[in-house]
Formats: structure tokens, C-alpha cells, sequence
């Protein structure tokens, strides 16, 4: 009974934060997509194109947090 009860807790910690994370994934991944339609410079370019890309992957394959990872490289590449 116990193990059920902390199963349960575990689901219903994890659900919510796995939703932040697709929306984040979404949001960031649009945020993206508007700086690379700014035509930045050209390295800056490269590394946002690279990170859409891994973003879209990741999306696709349900792997928020990566996507998330990937949308933070974007985030540095355009403060550099």
C-alpha cells in the first residue's frame, strides 16, 4: 500500500513539470524561429538554426527537457 502511495505522489509531482517543460519547449522554440526571421549575423545564425533543430527533434520526440537545453544554447548564442 505504501509503494502505491508514493507511486501516486511521484505521478502527480512529475505530470505538472513535465507540462512546464512542453510549453517551454513550444515557446522557446518560436522564440527561436523570430531571431533567426532577424537575420542575426552569420555565426549567430548557425548556432540558432543548430539549436532549432535539436529543439524540433527533441519536441518530436517528447524529450522536453533536451529541447529546453537546446533553447538555452539559442539563448546564449544570441547574448554573445
Amino acid at each position: 500500500m505504501r509503494i502505491l502511495l508514493l507511486l501516486a505522489a511521484f505521478i502527480i509531482w512529475t505530470v505538472p513539470a513535465h507540462a512546464d517543460d512542453r510549453s517551454d519547449c513550444k515557446s522557446g522554440i518560436t522564440m527561436i524561429q523570430a531571431e533567426i526571421a532577424k537575420k542575426p549575423p552569420q555565426a549567430t545564425l548557425r548556432k540558432l538554426e543548430a539549436a532549432l533543430r535539436v529543439a524540433r527533434r527533441e519536441d518530436q520526440e517528447g524529450e522536453y527537457d533536451e529541447c529546453i537545453d537546446a533553447v538555452n544554447d539559442a539563448r546564449k548564442a544570441l547574448a554573445q
